[in-house]
């Protein structure tokens, strides 16, 4: 036997081998194939999660809407409680509200829905419940002492329309067509109750437009809220939730309409716009930093020697000494056609939320009143001031604490 026979098929493969192996590799690829196909018609069969999935729970020891990642999409309103409206007829409110409530927000249509279908899909929805003084009082318990109206400020230019309230309900998810049925569904339980004051709708960035946890923007262009705590650490529970009472797992809500004249906003350029927040507007920075979250330097100078940051600027009126002067902010922007020569009619929904509006809020806005660059291009056009009572087990309602005491 020659050497080229010995040692042939170990140097390589023959033709019938190389036809059989081919063979064996293309029957191989075949069930390969086939398995990729099968599992691609089964991930077809199998939708991935949508947006509009997305459940907050509504029973527990708050009320969702508060810690909650703000939706996309928000509709506050405001009623006004009829004369006849006793203790009575407040349970029986606030049990049919609280029951659809729950149900919507867990995508099941309201008891007496006549569009389901709007209810599939719930997108996060929250549904939060505010009482004003006057509910307090038909309830016939004590408020605390900060739930009323506001003291006056001098840059005030208040609206009825957008002012006051005996029943808040904030309702907010990522989709509006959410948004809007369960107003509608809601505002129907209300009807033998309470006549609507005010509506006010608002919006943030769309849902996946960015990560999650980002600062919102207003139409300003300014990155707003930069000073709020994270909701679940301790900081936030001493800011937002009341220990008193009935009132105990809830908190204080301040509602402020701020009318900004974005058409003169318009004619400051970028130095005087960051001048006057103390801020720059491409990542929200102090000017004495360079990160957002950068603490600022009140006490840094420029070249020839006046400071970084203004006395005037807002950051700076807006920050206290007092660390009990804290709130959380939770705010929407609003957007509604505009009248006369003007190109726009916007502005932001302030909303905040802290233990007691009159220690925590009153003493900032009042500094902010005073003397703030801000000023010149926003007017606050509405005010409203709410309890929010503690959430409630399943089976129970929101305001049991205050109706059941």
């Amino acid at each position: 036997m020659s050497a080229h026979e010995v040692n042939g098929p170990r140097r390589g493969a023959t033709r019938r081998q190389l036809l059989l192996g081919g063979a064996a590799a293309g029957a191989g690829a075949a069930v390969a194939l086939g398995i990729d196909r099968g599992i691609a018609v089964r991930a077809a069969a199998t939708p991935a999660p949508l947006n509009g999935d997305g459940i907050v729970p509504f029973h527990g020891t708050h009320q969702a809407g508060i810690g909650t990642d703000a939706q996309a999409h928000a509709t506050l309103v405001a009623l006004d409680l009829l004369p006849e409206a006793d203790r009575e007829a407040l349970r029986r409110m606030m049990r049919l509200l609280s029951d659809d409530a729950a149900r919507l927000t867990a995508g099941i249509p309201a008891l007496a829905d006549s569009e389901p279908e709007l209810a599939a899909s719930p997108a996060n929805l929250t549904v939060t419940f505010g009482f004003g003084p006057a509910f307090v009082a038909r309830a016939g318990a004590s408020a605390p002492t900060w739930l009323a109206p506001l003291p006056p400020f001098s840059i005030d230019a208040l609206l009825d329309e957008f002012s006051h309230g005996d029943l808040l309900l904030q309702i907010a998810a990522d989709d509006p067509l959410t948004v809007a049925h369960a107003t509608r569904m809601l505002l129907k339980d209300t009807r033998s109750f309470a006549t609507v004051r005010w509506l006010q709708h608002g919006f943030r960035r769309a849902h996946g437009t960015v990560a999650p946890g980002t600062t919102m923007r207003n139409l300003f262009g300014q990155v707003d809220g930069t000073e709020n705590v994270r909701p679940g650490t301790e900081a936030f529970d001493d800011i937002v939730w009341s220990r008193d009472g009935w009132l105990a797992g809830g908190t204080g809500m301040v509602v402020r309409r701020i009318r900004m004249d974005v058409d003169k906003w318009d004619e400051a350029d970028r130095i005087a716009r960051e001048f006057s927040i103390g801020r720059t507007l491409g990542n929200g920075a102090p000017l004495t930093g360079t990160d957002e979250h950068d603490e600022p330097d009140f006490e840094a100078k420029g070249p020839r020697g006046f400071p970084v940051i203004d006395d005037l600027a807002h950051i700076r009126r807006a920050r206290s000494s007092d660390p009990r002067e804290r709130i959380f902010r939770r705010a929407y922007n609003y957007d509604v056609p505009p009248t006369g020569t003007s190109v726009s009619e916007s502005g932001l929904v302030f909303i905040s939320f802290q233990a007691d509006v009159a220690r925590q809020f009153t003493p900032m806005q009042e500094r902010l009143a005073q003397a703030d660059l801000l000023n010149l291009w926003t007017t606050p056009i509405g005010s409203a001031v709410f309890a929010i009572p503690p959430g409630c087990r399943e089976g129970g309602y929101i305001g049991e604490t205050l109706l059941e005491g």
